[in-house]
């Protein structure tokens, strides 16, 4: 009060600081960086477990506005049938015209809808050739960089960004952030870790929900000394048909081979390379005469299992998750507390700016006042400004 006193009330004009804040994208980030350093420096990092998890904040960009494939031909096909419809409408205008009752009115209304749905047809069939153009699976008007996207607990769906955070367990600051466009967070565990690290520096843990559930990037956090925890999905489709899933069989690393309910040995058959994985085939010549077939697979061939040449960290960590459950059970606690803050205490759970790099620095401001404010109910502010001294 005492500073607007001595201004006169003298302040920004709000378009000065949109403005600011658009011409200044790289160094708004670095503030934000800097007072997570500054927060090392203060020991507020307890640097021995991190949560990691995403959020989807909403863009400036309506429903209505962003287009996939399957919408677009969808929207056409509509525009068709309602062109059809019209079409037989205004024949039965004109047969009226003939039979002597007026029905002109009605069929220049006609027309004139035809022609509007024709030049919205035209709209979208070119909106599907410059999807095609860009190699992308979906196409905003408003902000072409956001994307949409399913929320969770049967949010439906919306065009957001996806905002990724790192939280230390000590305080629940936030040590890292990033905001992508990626609707799912499948290939963000470990440049998230990775970040954090940059921070924090030594190894620690790191926890996350089961949509982290990578095997490239659980090897990726551990070759940089990075500890993951991270629940193992059920995604056995022979499981949800009542079949025997790949947890009934049992791998001998010794031997390579997995040995299944009917006491066979699936041995290794062959590799190979999909979606960029390295994958070993392990089937058996039993199959065709076991009477556990029945319960074990529909292939008429037999019952194969894959097996990710590096799956025994997926492994090791499935048994570190079961070893540890408190982690696990620690990590909402820690990481939604973040996002119900920003997007339930403040309202924030959307941008105001435009453009992958421009709602990055906006998040980066966000983040920045969520750790301010929980430092200062943690500092003194004697200490607080000694420090920035």
């Amino acid at each position: 009060m005492e500073l607007m006193w001595l201004l006169k009330k003298l302040r920004p004009d709000h378009k000065t600081i949109a403005n600011f804040r658009r011409d200044h994208l790289k160094p708004l980030r670095e503030v934000c960086r800097t007072f997570t350093l500054l927060c090392k420096r203060l020991d507020l990092f307890g640097g021995e477990l991190v949560a990691i998890d995403g959020s989807k904040f909403r863009a400036v960009n309506a429903k209505g506005r962003n287009f996939t494939k399957a919408k677009l031909a969808q929207l056409i096909a509509q525009i068709h049938a309602r062109v059809e419809g019209y079409l037989k409408e205004l024949e039965a205008a004109d047969e009226q015209d003939e039979a002597g009752t007026p029905g002109g009115a009605r069929a220049t209304d006609l027309q004139t809808k035809i022609a509007v749905l024709q030049q919205r047809r035209l709209r979208y069939k070119d909106l599907q050739a410059e999807l095609e153009r860009s190699g992308q699976d979906q196409l905003s008007l408003t902000d072409p960089d956001s994307r949409s996207m399913k929320g969770g607990a049967g949010g439906g769906t919306a065009v957001c960004y996806n905002v990724q955070t790192a939280v230390d367990a000590k305080h629940k600051l936030i040590v890292a952030c990033d905001v992508t466009n990626d609707p799912t967070d499948r290939d963000g565990l470990s440049p998230m870790a990775v970040e954090a690290k940059a921070v924090l520096g030594g190894p620690f843990d790191v926890v996350a929900d089961v949509g982290y559930y990578h095997g490239q990037e659980v090897k990726q956090c551990l070759q940089v000394g990075i500890t993951p925890y991270i629940a193992r999905p059920i995604t056995s489709a022979n499981q949800k048909l009542g079949l025997f899933s790949k947890d009934d069989f049992t791998y001998e690393a010794a031997a390579d081979t997995y040995g299944c309910p009917a006491g066979e040995v699936l041995s290794f058959r062959f590799a190979t390379i999909e979606l960029g994985r390295h994958i070993r085939y392990y089937a058996t010549s039993a199959c065709h005469t076991c009477p556990l077939k029945a319960q074990c697979t529909r292939n008429k061939g037999g019952r194969r299992i894959t097996r990710w040449v590096d799956e025994q960290l997926l492994e090791q960590m499935e048994q570190r998750v079961h070893a540890r459950p408190e982690i696990m059970q620690q990590r909402k606690a820690l990481v939604e507390h973040p996002f119900g803050t920003m997007k339930r205490s403040w309202n924030q759970g959307y941008f105001l700016m435009r453009g992958l790099a421009h709602v990055r620095a906006e998040f980066s401001l966000t983040v920045l006042a969520y750790n301010l404010r929980r430092v200062l109910n943690l500092v003194a502010m004697p200490r607080l400004l000694a420090s920035l001294g």
